[in-house]
C-alpha cells in the first residue's frame, strides 16, 4: 500500500463491487456517496443512464432540518428522503451500492432510514 490513499482503495472495492451490481428499470441501483462534511444518494437506472431520484444532506429542505451533513442524524434523514422520494415514484425495490465503503455508521444508517421509509433491498 505504497502510495495509494484511502479513496484509491475505496475506489478500488468500489470498481470490484461495481462488475456485479447493475440498475436496470425494474430493480434500480442505490449509489452512496459520502465526504466527511455531507452525503449523497441516487437512485439510477444503469440501462437507460438516468438518475431517478437523488437526496442528499445538501438539498434545501433537509438543510433546515440538520445543522451539520456529516454526521449519523443527516445520514439518517437523507435514506428517509429518499425513501420517501422513490416510494412516490414508484420505485420499491433497489440494489444497494455502499459505494466501496463500510456497511457501518453513516452508511448503514442511511440504509436503515431508506428501509423504513418503504425500500426493499
Amino acid at each position: 500500500m505504497a502510495n495509494t490513499s484511502r479513496n484509491d482503495r475505496r475506489l478500488k472495492r468500489h470498481a470490484r463491487v461495481r462488475k456485479n451490481v447493475f440498475g436496470t428499470p425494474e430493480k434500480p441501483r442505490m449509489c452512496v456517496f459520502r465526504s466527511n462534511a455531507n452525503i449523497s444518494v441516487q437512485i439510477i437506472d444503469d440501462v437507460n443512464g438516468k438518475t431517478l431520484v437523488s437526496a442528499s444532506s445538501l438539498d434545501k429542505d433537509l438543510k433546515k432540518e440538520i445543522a451539520y451533513g456529516g454526521n449519523k442524524d443527516a445520514a439518517k434523514a437523507v435514506g428517509k428522503s429518499i425513501g420517501e422520494k422513490a416510494v412516490a415514484a414508484g420505485i420499491k425495490e433497489v440494489c444497494f451500492d455502499r459505494g466501496g465503503y463500510l456497511f457501518h455508521g453513516r452508511v448503514k444508517e442511511l440504509a436503515d432510514a431508506a428501509r423504513e421509509a418503504g425500500l426493499d433491498f
